[in-house]
């Protein structure tokens, strides 16, 4: 069988190579990927039957790659490499995708290799819970049914939640998404990360720029990454903000 190894470490890289050199019956395929996109153009041009795919990656990570194979007519099978102190390891014990976790063991690698099977929708639905699950921490990505089908999106690039009405939208780095979840849901599970600024909004801490009063009185926080747009603090939730805020500094 073909093997594509997929991962942003060199050494993870070299290891991984060395390790399938010494399983019978697999060939590694060059060149490897070091990111989601050479993964998903290599892919496409290899057509590996297995893929290796590192999870924690900068760019697209392992469970967005997966997500987008998900919507190819042929895609390969899988085998995800988690990191112990990455989300992932314990979603994936939990699961029925095959992985392995690093460091990786040749015996653990040939037990995974068996395993390997094309990833569904649902397998990756499942790995990103609805909020309110009471199953494990937080997650790390959220999921969203768009046209597109299951879009990941990592909770690093989540900018803002707003509710409206029944939905709740997912400002993200790279556009929006509308969510089935509630906001007192998702606060609950990332309070950690987010705070509330108004009665349906939450927004990342860490994107936080600054406070503003307008000339009328009110207040709007801007955020980064989103260009120069502000978003209002109610009265009720100044206070809070400008707490928290302080304690950034």
């Amino acid at each position: 069988m073909n093997v594509l190894i997929v991962d942003d470490e060199p050494l993870a890289r070299e290891r991984l190579s060395r390790l399938l050199g010494e399983l019978e019956g697999y060939t590694v395929m060059e060149p490897s990927a070091t990111n989601g996109e050479e993964a998903l153009a290599l892919i496409e041009s290899l057509k590996p039957d297995v893929v290796l795919l590192d999870i924690g990656m900068p760019g697209l990570d392992g469970l967005q790659v997966a997500a987008r194979l998900c919507e190819r007519e042929a895609p390969p099978a899988v085998v995800f490499c988690t990191g112990d102190d990455e989300y992932g390891s314990q979603a994936f014990k939990d699961s029925t995708l095959s992985h392995v976790d690093k460091p990786i063991q040749a015996q653990a690698l040939r037990d995974a290799l068996r395993r390997a099977e094309k990833p569904n929708r649902a397998q990756l639905a499942a790995l990103t819970r609805p909020a309110g699950d009471t199953g494990g921490g937080p997650r790390s990505h959220i999921s969203a049914r768009t046209r597109k089908g299951i879009e990941l999106i990592p909770l690093p690039q989540v900018i803002y939640f707003i509710a409206d009405h029944k939905y709740v939208t997912l400002r993200h780095e790279a556009g929006e998404v509308l969510l089935d979840e509630p906001l007192k849901a998702l606060e609950d599970e990332f309070g950690e990360r987010f705070v509330r600024i108004h009665r349906n909004a939450l927004v990342a801490r860490e994107r936080i720029e600054r406070l503003q009063r307008t000339p009328l009185g009110h207040f709007q926080l801007y955020l980064k990454g989103l260009d120069g747009d502000a978003l209002t603090v109610s009265r009720r939730h100044v206070a809070g903000v400008r707490k928290m805020m302080q304690s950034l500094h």
